[in-house]
């Protein structure tokens, strides 16, 4: 591990003195190439699992959505999630009191969403130190993320943070690059670009395709894409995911600090131990997560709205809705009855492709 990071130390000191512009943006697109792969030792050691020193990270999947805080120690996660889900999560004034992954679970608009407070990440998480590479596994298979900050130093922390969660491959609030990425048999590199380039030409493109041995591929750059944006399509491994930034204390500013905080996107000024606008916090919880509420209707009877079928946004075809009730309803299937806004008549007959709408009611109709 060690000549990985002395390694990954060496390629931060030399990007650091080398001058940006035309002449070294390809030897710069190099070193950030591989960057990212002593990056992915990091992530993926060699010999499979960790064994014992990783107990007590990783929990079992519960619910309809995940959502993992992240923040630096005494941040008031612990408080946040006692508060939020009534668990208990040892809560003290001092540093590193939660030492392993500690889960929650709250019911909001009818779905289960599991919290997960997360051990304090601390500077050098990416690189190991201290337990930075199990918290931030876990943090990848959440659905959300929670970023607790301290409202009196947010942005120092954020920076920081945010600085950890990329070395890893965590992409807070963005979407996948536009770039198409094709390899080849043969051929060389075919470069396109839709788009004027700023940053990556011909050369630049050909020096981070071959740090991955990669000679022979067409990529098309549809907007003004950086080395980084690449690298990122290349490695393939990367985690596209929402983030909420919980600016805790906010008992501690006064009301004009406050209201600039209210302007920053993706904020939600909060006092976890106060129990202070949680209910700004949910509400943004539920749209960051995109999650469609699916009524079943059994036949002869009235919906049932006690306990909706919970999809995720990017799957809410029919045939999802069918496999999350049982795995044999897709084989008997034959057509479905539609209430709701994703259909033009009330009920509507359609078939196993046909995509859902939040609260639609479905009546499945089998097979005889």
């Amino acid at each position: 591990m060690s000549t990985v990071l002395e390694k990954i130390a060496q390629i931060e000191a030399e990007m650091a003195r080398t001058q940006r512009n035309k002449a070294t943006a390809s030897h710069l697109g190099l070193l950030k190439a591989r960057l990212a792969k002593l990056r992915r030792e990091l992530i993926t050691p060699k010999g499979g699992g960790g064994g014992a020193s990783e107990q007590g990270f990783e929990v079992s999947k519960t619910g309809d959505a995940r959502v993992g805080f992240v923040g630096f120690p005494s941040v008031g996660k612990s408080t946040l999630l006692c508060n939020l889900a009534g668990v208990y999560s040892e809560v003290a004034a001092y540093e590193f009191t939660t030492l392993t992954t500690v889960p929650g679970c709250i019911k909001y608009k009818g779905a289960k969403i599991q919290l997960l407070d997360l051990p304090g990440i601390i500077e050098g998480a990416k690189d190991g130190k201290g337990r930075g590479r199990q918290v931030i596994a876990v943090a990848r298979t959440c659905n959300l993320i929670f970023m607790v900050l301290d409202v009196l130093k947010p942005l120092k922390h954020k920076q920081l943070l945010e600085h950890e969660l990329e070395g890893f491959g965590l992409r807070l609030n963005k979407q996948p690059p536009n770039i198409s990425y094709r390899r080849k048999d043969k051929g060389g590199i075919n470069l396109n670009a839709t788009v004027a380039q700023s940053e990556l030409d011909l050369e630049t493109v050909k020096s981070i395709l071959a740090e991955y041995k990669i000679h022979n591929a067409d990529i098309t750059l549809k907007y003004d894409a950086t080395a980084d944006d690449l690298i990122d399509v290349i490695e393939g491994n990367r985690i596209y995911i929402p983030c909420i930034y919980l600016l805790n204390k906010i008992d501690q500013i006064s009301i004009e600090e406050l209201d600039v905080i209210y302007k920053i996107p993706h904020c939600v000024p909060i006092s976890a131990h106060h129990h202070w606008n949680f209910d700004d916090l949910l509400e943004m919880m539920w749209n960051y997560l995109r999650l469609v509420r699916i009524y079943t209707k059994p036949k002869g009877q009235l919906p049932d709205y006690s306990s909706p079928i919970v999809l995720h946004n990017q799957n809410t075809s029919i045939e999802s809705f069918c496999n999350k009730l049982h795995r044999t309803i897709a084989k008997e299937f034959k057509y479905a009855l539609v209430w709701g806004s994703s259909v033009k008549h009330q009920p509507q007959k359609v078939g196993i492709d046909h995509i859902l709408n939040d609260e639609d009611v479905v009546q499945i109709v089998k097979k005889v």
